[in-house]
């Protein structure tokens, strides 16, 4: 079960996914507390939006601890999203949408001690994220990133292209973007030197990593 906003806002409930706790928490410390982010927050603990609905699914790295490291949502085109509801105006033509593109939002690094760890965990959500798509059928990704984020992204050695021009939104500039999945992309993350992981395991309908 996806846990919805109404959910969040009462968590003396018994049993609730300790993953999707975790995740929803890492996600105020590092959009709210640590980026400023203006974004609603449940119980003064939970980073939850609109978005965060049954129809979102989540990718969420756990240490062997089942404490958080990263994790994404992944938002259905085919609904309401962040590309169709929020910024249409980054894409100078209609974005990429359909049952097998979704959109991905909220990628997640905790702030893992050392730089070396952080990137250790944001490799393994990317290949995550291929993963998912190879199994579930999914043939494409959209998303929203900052300048700096999207230059990454696009080094990362898969098929990725910007939708539009950068464009000033407050006081960030941001890039809608497009990446293309198939059986070459795995071989191209890790020809650019990401780190390799095995396979995420599933968790109830969830991909988790452990």
């Amino acid at each position: 079960m996806i846990v919805m906003p109404q959910i969040l806002d009462s968590l003396a409930l018994a049993g609730e996914d300790l993953a999707l706790r975790a995740m929803f928490a890492a996600r105020k410390r590092v959009f709210v507390d640590l980026l400023k982010w203006n974004v609603p927050v449940i119980s003064g603990r939970y980073e939850v939006d609109q978005f965060d609905t049954r129809d979102a699914d989540y990718l969420i790295l756990l240490d062997h601890a089942q404490q958080h490291r990263a994790s994404a949502r992944l938002l259905r085109t085919e609904r309401p999203h962040l590309l169709s509801e929020l910024y249409p105006f980054l894409c100078e033509r209609p974005a990429p949408s359909g049952p097998t593109v979704r959109e991905i939002t909220r990628f997640c690094l905790d702030p893992l001690p050392g730089a070396a760890e952080r990137r250790h965990a944001r490799d393994q959500l990317v290949f995550a994220l291929v993963d998912h798509a190879l199994q579930e059928g999914v043939t494409d990704y959209t998303g929203v990133a900052t300048l700096g984020w999207f230059a990454q992204i696009v080094r990362f050695g898969w098929h990725c292209v910007a939708l539009g021009a950068p464009t000033r939104v407050g006081d960030q500039t941001l890039v809608a973007l497009h990446i293309c999945v198939d059986e070459r992309t795995r071989p191209c993350l890790e020809a650019s030197g990401l780190y390799r992981e095995p396979a995420f395991r599933l968790a109830g309908n969830r991909p988790v990593l452990a």
